[in-house]
């Protein structure tokens, strides 16, 4: 084992998971492990904190990747509306069960899992209706409860999905953000041969266009950066046309606009990105929704069959995500990953712990 500067001891592989597997052995209390620790808005700690202790019915995972997202870099600089602090962030998590609390069958240690990162009532009428992500006691990991940028991670066993031998770690930490754009998706309606505006060429928007091809629709890209755009394909402006469906996937007011000047009739608006409080009063006229039937339907996060969905699709090949990262960091370099983030110089991040 070796000496931490606090003066605790760290466990060190394959020691510590021989252990923590042995029933009874220790109680893991007081064990540490480093994790990105946000404590106030605008900054972050990397620092030591216990490892967790699974209570019944959850588990305990060793995180083997995370992916970091525009999400993470406005939780940690700017906040979030569904952000409780103190916090370690990361919510798509990809990892292998090393601990097991009381009550959990239906997982073994040494299985490989990805981790959905709701929680949610089961009973009210948003998760009668499928829509457990808008459940009234909806808790998230990196939001609500502390997430994967750390070594260890606690999850509700009923979140988890086991992963095959045929899909990686890499491919299968996508379905996070994957699950989030087949909800967005669903929620439009898509039908085949539909054409869809998408404005926003980074990982969301690259995950969209390719969902809307994998369900048989005609995509279309909007993005301004020369190196997005060129590997996506992608248009600088709209093209001259109107589309069935407009989803913005970038936070932008003017994308917005856009949008809605590009719907069709009967056409669906999806408002994928939020934006900053004094930029989201945007004005809609009501007349062009009434005339030609138009909707705006918003959509936020996901649920648990999205990321069944999400990781069938990527296991099967029919969206393809492995030539979407761009760098892969040490959680240790998130500071530089999150200014990459920022300034849109990467397309996906992985982070290793």
């Amino acid at each position: 084992m070796e000496k931490g500067s606090c003066g605790w001891l760290y466990p060190q592989e394959p020691f510590f998971y021989w252990a923590i597997t042995c029933e009874g052995f220790l109680s893991l209390k007081g064990w540490l492990m480093k994790a990105v620790i946000v404590e106030e808005i605008g900054s972050f700690t990397i620092g030591d904190i216990d490892i967790p202790v699974p209570a019944t019915d959850n588990v305990l995972v060793q995180v083997n990747v995370t992916g970091l997202c525009r999400t993470d870099l406005k939780i940690i600089r700017a906040g979030h509306r569904d952000l409780v602090l103190p916090r370690v962030p990361g919510e798509e998590v990809v990892g292998t069960i090393c601990k097991l609390g009381d009550g959990v069958a239906e997982y073994s240690i040494g299985q490989r899992v990805y981790v959905y990162p709701g929680t949610s009532c089961g009973i009210c009428g948003s998760c009668r209706r499928g829509a457990e992500n808008l459940c009234k006691d909806m808790k998230i990991m990196g939001f609500h409860r502390d997430g994967g940028f750390a070594k260890y991670v606690l999850a509700p066993a009923k979140s988890l999905i086991q992963l095959p031998d045929t899909l990686t770690d890499e491919e299968a930490v996508f379905a996070e953000p994957l699950s989030c754009c087949l909800n967005a998706l669903e929620l439009a309606d898509i039908k085949p041969d539909e054409t869809i505006g998408i404005w926003g060429g980074g990982p969301a928007g690259t995950l969209l266009s390719r969902a809307a091809r994998a369900l048989e629709a005609m995509p279309f890209v909007i993005e301004p950066d020369e190196r997005r755009r060129a590997f996506l394909n992608a248009y600088l402006t709209p093209p001259e046309m109107l589309f069935d469906v407009c989803i913005v996937a970038v936070g932008s007011d003017e994308a917005y606009r856009q949008a809605i000047s590009h719907l069709n009739k009967r056409g669906r608006l999806v408002v994928f990105s939020g934006l900053a409080p004094d930029r989201a009063g945007i004005k809609v006229d009501v007349n062009q929704l009434h005339y030609y039937e138009q909707t705006i339907v918003g959509a936020y996060g996901c649920a648990y069959r999205h990321s069944e969905r999400a990781l069938e699709y990527i296991e099967t090949g029919k969206i393809a995500v492995h030539d979407m990262v761009s760098h892969r960091m040490p959680l240790v370099e998130l500071e530089r990953a999150l200014n990459l983030v920022e300034k849109r110089e990467c397309m996906k991040i992985l982070l290793y712990p």
